[in-house]
């Protein structure tokens, strides 16, 4: 799914605040802590609670073995001025045709800032810019507003007839969003244009 350049442990993402970053073994203690935090995992889709270290110890391997075979991107989110401590995770993985299913919850320490904003739209960069993906698929809990308003940010918009599944709590209403190649193209491309008259104005 992903090119060469993204299957090497040293490949980052960088952000006006934020590395994305491989996952470690040494992340699995913040894992436990800010993942296991159950207002941050009911509101996700794949984290289970309670959240345990071989849990931790579980994603951290699976998601570099999906790196490193380029299956998928999925990466730790850290503050620029302490690249060593995750806050979050953001990834994009395979969907059921092609698409790329992107994914991201941060520590609740770490809410109310822009960060999930900011680091989606680093995943979505790399994921159409790195990926044949003819589109994004994403999935949030219909009482996750929050969650909802970063994927609409971005150009997402609600697909009825989309299938998106929560194995950590499979009972939970969701809705569907996509973003087409196309419509990220012509997003990012006005969001740059923004924030070159608002740099230049400054």
């Amino acid at each position: 799914m992903f090119a060469d350049i993204t299957r090497d442990d040293v490949f980052m993402l960088e952000t006006q605040r934020l590395w994305l970053r491989w996952p470690r073994a040494a992340d699995a203690p913040a894992l436990v802590r800010l993942a296991g935090d159950k207002s941050v995992a009911e509101m996700t889709a794949r984290l289970p609670h309670p959240y345990a270290s071989d849990d931790a110890d579980g994603f951290v391997f699976r998601a570099r073995q999906a790196n490193a075979t380029g299956e998928g991107l999925v990466l730790a989110v850290a503050l620029k001025g302490k690249p060593g401590e995750l806050i979050g995770v953001v990834a994009a993985e395979p969907g059921p045709d092609g698409e790329a299913v992107v994914s991201y919850w941060l520590g609740k320490p770490f809410h109310g800032r822009g960060l999930a904003t900011e680091a989606l739209d680093a995943m979505l960069r790399a994921t159409f810019t790195l990926s044949d993906a003819p589109a994004a698929l994403a999935a949030v809990q219909t009482r996750n507003a929050a969650s909802r308003r970063v994927l609409e940010k971005h150009g997402f918009v609600s697909d009825p007839e989309g299938k998106a599944a929560f194995p950590a709590c499979a009972a939970v209403p969701f809705e569907s969003f996509r973003l087409d190649r196309d419509d990220w193209t012509v997003a990012d491309k006005t969001a740059r244009r923004r924030f070159e008259g608002l740099h230049a104005q400054s």
